[in-house]
């Protein structure tokens, strides 16, 4: 295939970017997108000019590091997969792909197409934890009765990879998603109860810190998350946030 490629370019955050075209031949339709961008880049590096930088790690679905805006749509057209699942052959020969880098001031540009995502470690590291027993009688969680269901949704809730394509789809960017899905796996599980009400009024009030948006209520979070992470873990968080402020009266 025959391909031209328009990319964001941006030396680092406080230079302005531009889009540059690219034109790309003998693409295979085997390929995955990422390799696609490494025949790209070793191009450039062949012409002495600076290749294109782009963030991945696993290449298998599951770091979430891979996050770029493909022709408008986070992780490109196909749904439920990250970009690195993304094969050519979702395009055609002689086609133009647009690739963008997320847009969210709390996901500054790094370079090229890889953003500052630190806004969601520093989330996580506000609530994500479970006290652990270490006193000599610690529980076999084994052991612990937990509903199928309970179980199965907190797992569901559990499959987020932290890729930030819900906050890149969102038109306010919105962080609510990512942050229900982190306060649903633990409370939903015994074990998460005794930090549930610090939990989540922390995770939201670091959530509101970052400088991310409020839930539109459109849906495109959910349309675009490469894990199917579902809306639901939204109104559980506000539930368990009304919870945790009932608390102290």
């Amino acid at each position: 295939m025959k391909l031209t490629l328009k990319i964001w370019r941006q030396k680092d955050a406080k230079v302005k970017g531009k889009m540059v075209a690219y034109h790309l031949n003998d693409v295979s339709p085997d390929m995955s997108f990422l390799e696609m961008l490494d025949v790209l880049n070793q191009d450039l590096i062949d012409k002495d000019e600076e290749p294109i930088a782009f963030d991945h790690d696993c290449r298998e679905g599951i770091c979430g590091m891979c996050s770029m805006f493909i022709n408008g749509r986070a992780h490109g057209p196909d749904r439920e997969i990250t970009v690195c699942q993304l094969h050519m052959r979702s395009f055609k020969d002689g086609d133009t792909i647009t690739i963008e880098p997320w847009r969210a001031k709390a996901f500054p540009v790094i370079k090229d197409l890889i953003v500052d995502r630190s806004a969601f470690d520093r989330i996580q590291q506000a609530g994500g934890f479970i006290s652990v027993n270490t006193s000599g009688n610690t529980q076999d969680a084994n052991n612990i009765p937990i509903s199928k269901h309970a179980a199965d949704t907190a797992m569901d809730a559990a499959t987020c990879i932290g890729c930030g394509a819900c906050v890149a789809s969102c038109k306010n960017s919105s962080a609510m998603l990512f942050v229900g899905a982190k306060v649903s796996q633990y409370a939903l599980l015994p074990q998460g109860q005794i930090e549930a009400a610090d939990r989540v009024k922390n995770m939201v009030a670091q959530m509101d810190l970052e400088g991310f948006g409020n839930c539109t209520n459109t849906g495109a979070c959910e349309v675009e998350c490469p894990k199917g992470i579902s809306l639901e873990n939204i109104a559980r968080m506000n539930r368990e946030l009304v919870k945790a402020n009932l608390i102290k009266f």
